[in-house]
C-alpha cells in the first residue's frame, strides 16, 4: 500500500498592530528565537527534537507511516504588521512548493493565529484560503495555531481540523502539532467531522492568560472530557494587541453531527462565562515593583517588565522599570533582555573588564522614553548564540547578536543587565547563564517577558510578580485606543460588573 503523502509548511507571525517596525522578508529569514527560513527537506531535519508544532507532526507522521513533504517553515519575531511584498512572497513559495510536489494526500501547516499584514487583517485566514483553492475540497488540510490565536470564521471554514497549544507558557507546542496526525488519519480513511465554533464576548490580557492558574487549570480539563465522548474541542485564548474583529478567546469543536460540536462549544463559552471573575489582570505600579525589590526572600524574587515583551511585539528597550530600580536603589538585581545593538557594540569596542559610560535602551524612538546613562563595567562579552536548556524551547538555538553582560557602577542600586543585538523574548535562565551569570545568585530577577519565563524562572523564584512598566504591549487594555474590536474587557477579580463597557472602543492614547 502506498504511504499517503502530505505536505507540510509552516508559515508564523504574531502581530501586534502598535509595534514600531514591520516584518519584511528579511525578517523571516533570519534567525532569532527560532531558526532561519528553512526550504524543503531542511524544515524536518533542521527542527527534529525542538518544541515546535512542525516538528511534533513531522515526528507524529512519519511514526504512521505517512511519507512527510516539506515545503517550507519560517518565522519572524513578533512585531508590527507583515509587509504585503513578504506576506505574499511566502505565500507564493508555500503554494509553488505544494504545486511542485506532485500528487499529495493532505496538508499540514503550522500557522500562528495572530497575523496581520498591511493589507489584510487575517493573515492565516488567508493562507488556508489559498491552500484550500489549491489543493480542492478533497484533499485534509490540518493546521496548528498558537494558544493566542485570533481565530476567524475563515480560518475554520477553509481547515478541516485546527489544533491548538494548551498551555502557557507553550510547554506543548510540539504535541499540539503531533495531534493532527489522527485526526488527519481519520479523514483520510472517509470520516467527515462537522465543525461548531463560538467566539467568548470578553478579551484577557496575556498576563492573566496563564494556564497555571485559575480558571485556565478548569477550562483546559474540558478538551479531555469531550473527547471521551468523541467530542475534539480546541481553545484559543487571542492576542489583544491585534486590532481585528475576531480578537479574542474563542472555541472550535469537531464531532460527527452538527449539533454534538455547537452543544461543545456552547459548554465551553458557559464556562468561560462563569469562571471570568476569577482572572487575575493585576499588576504591580513601579513604586510597588520598588518595595517588593527591596524585600530579602529566601530565593529570587521575578519582577516581570510585561508590556515590553519581544514575543509580543514589543521592542525590548524600555527603561522604566531600569530607572525605577535605580532611583528606588534596589540591589543585587539582574535584568534582561535589552535589544541595544548600539550598547552591545560599544561594550564590545571597549572589551571585558572595562568601564564604559552607555545610554542603555530607548533606541526606538518611544515617545516618552529616554535612555539609562550611566558607567557600566562590562563582565563578558558574547557573539549571542544561546542554547536553549529551559522546558519550553529546550534543544533550540537564539540567535542573539553580539552580546554583553554589564554591572552598574557609581549607584547605591546594583544592577546587571544583558544587552543584544537581536530582539529576544527573556524566557529561559540560558539567557543569562550562556554569558556567565546565575540568576540563583541575585534577589530580583527582571525579565522582559510577559508569561513564557514562568516555565523556567518559576522553579527557581519565591514569588512571582508582573510590573506595569511603559511598552509597546500594553497589558492593560483600557489604555489601547482599539478601532476594531467587538467584545468587551473582562470582569477580573474585585472589579464591579458597572465598570466595564459592553464593548471595547477607547479614544485613550494609543501605544506608540
Amino acid at each position: 500500500m502506498t504511504a499517503k503523502r502530505i505536505a507540510i509548511a509552516g508559515f508564523q507571525h504574531e502581530t501586534n498592530c502598535y509595534g514600531v517596525t514591520k516584518a519584511g522578508l528579511a525578517e523571516f529569514e533570519m534567525a532569532d528565537s527560532w531558526p532561519s527560513m528553512l526550504l524543503g527537506a531542511q524544515v524536518v531535519s533542521e527542527t527534529a527534537g525542538m518544541n515546535l508544532p512542525a516538528a511534533g507532526f513531522a515526528a507524529a507522521a512519519t511514526a504512521v507511516g505517512f511519507e512527510v513533504v516539506p515545503i517550507l517553515w519560517c518565522s519572524a519575531e513578533p512585531s508590527a504588521h507583515v509587509t504585503d511584498h513578504a506576506f505574499e512572497t511566502i505565500c507564493g513559495m508555500l503554494l509553488d512548493g505544494i504545486r511542485a510536489a506532485g500528487q499529495i494526500d493532505g496538508v499540514y501547516l503550522d500557522l500562528h493565529g495572530a497575523m496581520v499584514t498591511e493589507s489584510l487583517a487575517d493573515g492565516e485566514g488567508e493562507v488556508l484560503r489559498r491552500v484550500r483553492n489549491l489543493v480542492g475540497p478533497e484533499i485534509p488540510v490540518v493546521a496548528s495555531l498558537d494558544l493566542h490565536a485570533n481565530i476567524s470564521a475563515q480560518m475554520v471554514e477553509h481547515a478541516d481540523y485546527l489544533s491548538i497549544f494548551r498551555t502557557y507558557p507553550h510547554l506543548d507546542m510540539a504535541e499540539t502539532g503531533a495531534r493532527c496526525v489522527p485526526v488527519l488519519q481519520r479523514l483520510l480513511a472517509g470520516e467527515t467531522l462537522s465543525k461548531a465554533f463560538q467566539a467568548v464576548p470578553y478579551l484577557i490580557p496575556l498576563h492573566a492568560q496563564y494556564t497555571g492558574s485559575a480558571p485556565f487549570e478548569e477550562i483546559y480539563q474540558l478538551p479531555a472530557r469531550f473527547e471521551q465522548q468523541d467530542v475534539l474541542t480546541e481553545i484559543a485564548l487571542g492576542f489583544t494587541a491585534a486590532d481585528f474583529p475576531d480578537t479574542g478567546p474563542s472555541c472550535v469543536a469537531y464531532a460527527a453531527t452538527a449539533n454534538k460540536a455547537a452543544a461543545a462549544v456552547e459548554d465551553i463559552v458557559n464556562l468561560f462565562l462563569a469562571q471570568e471573575t476569577r482572572l487575575d489582570c493585576s499588576m504591580l505600579s513601579l513604586e510597588e515593583a520598588i518595595l517588593t525589590g527591596r524585600q530579602r526572600r529566601e530565593k529570587p524574587v521575578v519582577l516581570a517588565d510585561v508590556q515590553d515583551n519581544a514575543g509580543a511585539g514589543g521592542t525590548s528597550d524600555t527603561t522604566g522599570l531600569l530607572a525605577a530600580l535605580i532611583e528606588g536603589g534596589v540591589t543585587n538585581v539582574l535584568m534582561g533582555l535589552f535589544n541595544d545593538p548600539e550598547s552591545a557594540e560599544q561594550a564590545h569596542a571597549a572589551g571585558e573588564g572595562a568601564l564604559v559610560n552607555l545610554a542603555i535602551g530607548a533606541k526606538s524612538n518611544l515617545a516618552g522614553h529616554v535612555p539609562v546613562k550611566a558607567e557600566f563595567e562590562v563582565l563578558a562579552l558574547g557573539d549571542g548564540t544561546c542554547r536553549y536548556t529551559g522546558e519550553m524551547y529546550g534543544g533550540g538555538i537564539a540567535t542573539l547578536g553580539k552580546t554583553a553582560a554589564l554591572r552598574l557602577v557609581g549607584h547605591k542600586a546594583e544592577i546587571d543587565l544583558v544587552v543584544t543585538s537581536i530582539r529576544n523574548q527573556c524566557l529561559d535562565r540560558a539567557h543569562f547563564t550562556h554569558i556567565g551569570l546565575n540568576p540563583t545568585s541575585y534577589s530580583v530577577i527582571c525579565v522582559k517577558s510577559t508569561a513564557h519565563f514562568r516555565a523556567d524562572f518559576e522553579p527557581i523564584a519565591e514569588e512571582v510578580f508582573a510590573v506595569s512598566s511603559p511598552g509597546t504591549f500594553l497589558c492593560d487594555l483600557k489604555k489601547i485606543s482599539y478601532t476594531r474590536i467587538t467584545r468587551r474587557l473582562p470582569i477580573a477579580a474585585g472589579s464591579a460588573a458597572d465598570d466595564v463597557p459592553d464593548t471595547v472602543g477607547y479614544s485613550g492614547a494609543t501605544p506608540a
